[in-house]
């Protein structure tokens, strides 16, 4: 659950108040789940929107670290601007521009869908070779996590037919598709509704606290298995990829193995740890990885990787 303003403690509002002036109102999002405080404050100097952290020194904090780092190397016309950090009595807080605007809609036909896209192809050209310290590659989590090699180790009682007859095809899918994403791109790799704000006429994205280094079509493969979980087929999620820059980089095979890396990844973490969300998003990485597979030839494909 979220503080409230009036909830933190004096030092750490006075600290806030440092930087914006006396906060004459705050609003709580309904949304948000990485923070322990996040409010748009309204001061007497106008309106900033303040997230932050009771653990500074753990592992939540280190993310917003993180994101206050990697900040001033984000494109200004799609990541709102930090102003300002403070840390005090053991709470990390981050001060950003404020957005007004709504969280995107990616339904089919939805007029935020050209605004996302936009967005996407802007940050694959302006993070292409990024110098922001101390990002993480994306191809080390992917190997850390490695959902289908953990399945096969110790596969669930309730793991499904299709994906139990399978498994050491997707285990060699699933480390092709992990060599595929490497990259010197700055990534997202949490796009998502709640992550991308559309006010001003374009489509604004904020919580940049997982970026890594990758594959520049990576982030918009991630949202193919957003869209089809919001209603496209992946043909049509995939037509919608077609339109941002980076997506024509990536070879059909890449695609491929990326796909069945990402259903290994949300089937994994649906048996392991199984929030509401996580149901209907390996759903729909599945539908992804089928019709992928089915336009390949991946049974010689897999056979000639895996040394067969």
């Amino acid at each position: 659950m979220l503080h409230t303003w009036d909830d933190l403690p004096a030092a750490v509002r006075s600290a806030v108040e440092a930087e914006t002036g006396p906060v004459t109102h705050a609003e709580t999002p309904a949304a948000g789940r990485n923070s322990d405080f996040a409010a748009t404050l309204h001061t007497l100097d106008g309106v900033v929107f303040c997230k932050g952290i009771a653990d500074a020194g753990g592992k939540r904090g280190a993310m917003h670290r993180h994101e206050a780092d990697i900040n001033p190397y984000l494109p200004p016309a799609v990541a709102p601007r930090l102003l300002w950090r403070a840390d005090t009595d053991a709470w990390l807080l981050l001060g950003f521009e404020h957005i007004t605007g709504h969280h995107a809609d990616l339904s089919p036909d939805s007029p935020d869908l050209p605004m996302v896209a936009k967005a996407v192809s802007t940050m694959a050209g302006a993070l292409a070779g990024c110098p922001a310290p101390g990002v993480p590659a994306l191809t080390e989590k992917m190997a850390w996590m490695s959902g289908w090699r953990r399945l096969r180790h110790q596969p669930p009682a309730e793991l499904d037919e299709w994906s139990r007859d399978r498994l050491d095809l997707l285990v060699d899918w699933e480390a092709r598709g992990i060599d595929a994403a490497a990259g010197d791109n700055l990534l997202h790799t949490d796009l998502h509704p709640l992550n991308i704000l559309i006010g001003d006429g374009r489509a604004w994205v904020i919580d940049w606290a997982w970026s890594r280094t990758g594959a520049a079509w990576v982030d918009p493969a991630h949202l193919v298995v957003r869209l089809i979980d919001e209603g496209h087929s992946p043909d049509a999620a995939e037509r919608w990829a077609a339109t941002t820059a980076a997506w024509s980089t990536a070879s059909a095979e890449a695609l491929t193995a990326f796909s069945v890396a990402l259903l290994g990844m949300w089937t994994y973490l649906q048996h392991t740890d199984p929030l509401p969300m996580r149901a209907g998003l390996t759903a729909a990485a599945r539908r992804w990885a089928e019709h992928r597979l089915a336009a390949t030839d991946y049974r010689e494909s897999a056979v000639k990787y895996s040394g067969g």
